[in-house]
C-alpha cells in the first residue's frame, strides 16, 4: 500500500472529527504545523488531517516537523521520503537536547525539560513558515494519565487542553485526538504499516516513569469498569477548555 492510499479507520476519523467540531480546532485558511515524532500517534494524526483536508469544506494547509533531540538511538530518517511521497512540506530540526539537559537541567525531570525544548522549536518553525496552528497528537489515554499524575503527585486538577492560544498570542495549539483511544492509533498504525519510529530515548527507559505507572493503573481499572474512560472524559471536560458548542457525547470512542 502506498502512503497516499493509507486511510484511517472510520472510528478514528469519527473521534477526531467530533473533537475538531466540538472545539472548533480547524478554521478556514489555517496553516497547520503537525508535531511529528514518528510515533504511532503523530503518524495517525497525519493521516487523519490529510483525510480531512481532502473531504472537509474548511480549507487549510498542512506541514509537519520532527524535532530530533540527538538521542543516539533515535533515527527519524524514514520520515523524509514518506512525507515526500505524501506531498506534505516537512521540516527536520536537530538539536542536542539530551546533551543540553545533562548540562543545564535543574529542578525538572528530563522528560519535562525535553518537552519544553521541543515545544519551543516547534513554535519557532511554525512562525518561520507562517503557520498559525500547532497540532499535537495526544489522545484520551494521555489526558487521563496527565490528569491522574497531576492529582496524585502535584495536588492539582489539571490535564491537557483541547484548543488554546499560547501566551504570545500568535499560535493556537490543538489536539484533535482527545476523544480517541491509544488502542485506535496502535491498531491503525499496525494495520496500515505506518513507518513508526520507536520511542527509544535512553533517559526515559532508565528513569522511573510516573506516566507508565498511571497507564498500568488505568488498564487494571478499565478491566473492572468498562466505562472508565468515558467517565474520566466527563470529569476532565471543565479542564480541557471551553467547547465551541455543547459536546455531542460524553463517552470515549472505542
Amino acid at each position: 500500500m502506498t502512503a497516499a492510499a493509507v486511510k484511517p479507520s472510520r472510528s478514528l476519523i469519527t473521534a477526531a472529527g467530533r473533537a475538531i467540531g466540538d472545539y472548533r480546532m480547524i478554521r478556514d485558511g489555517d496553516r497547520i504545523l503537525l508535531g511529528l515524532s514518528g510515533g504511532k500517534d503523530s503518524l495517525s494524526l497525519l493521516h487523519v488531517l490529510l483525510d480531512l483536508q481532502q473531504r472537509a469544506p474548511v480549507k487549510f494547509e498542512l506541514m509537519a516537523c520532527t524535532v530530533d533531540p540527538q538521542s543516539p538511538e533515535f533515527d527519524p530518517s524514514p520520515l523524509k521520503p514518506y512525507l515526500a511521497e505524501l506531498g506534505v512540506p516537512y521540516f527536520y530540526e536537530s538539536q542536542p537536547i539530551v546533551e543540553q539537559a545533562e548540562e543545564h537541567m535543574t529542578g525538572s525531570s528530563f522528560c519535562a525539560y525535553c518537552s519544553r525544548m521541543r515545544r519551543g522549536i516547534l513554535y519557532r518553525v511554525a512562525r518561520d513558515n507562517g503557520c498559525n496552528v500547532l497540532a499535537l497528537a495526544q489522545h484520551l489515554d494521555d489526558l487521563a494519565e496527565t490528569f491522574l499524575m497531576s492529582a496524585f503527585f502535584g495536588g492539582k486538577l489539571r490535564t491537557m487542553q483541547a484548543n488554546y492560544l499560547i501566551e504570545a498570542g500568535d499560535l493556537r495549539v490543538i489536539r484533535p485526538l482527545i476523544y480517541a483511544r491509544e488502542r485506535q492509533t496502535r491498531d491503525f498504525a499496525a494495520h496500515a504499516g505506518l513507518p513508526v519510529i520507536s520511542e527509544n530515548c535512553p533517559a526515559c527507559f532508565s528513569m522511573p516513569m510516573q506516566r507508565q505507572q498511571m497507564k498500568l493503573l488505568l488498564a487494571e481499572q478499565e478491566r473492572q469498569h468498562g466505562n472508565l474512560f468515558g467517565n474520566l472524559l466527563t470529569a476532565m471536560r471543565p479542564l480541557m477548555g471551553e467547547p465551541e458548542a455543547p459536546a455531542r457525547h460524553t463517552g470515549a470512542t472505542s
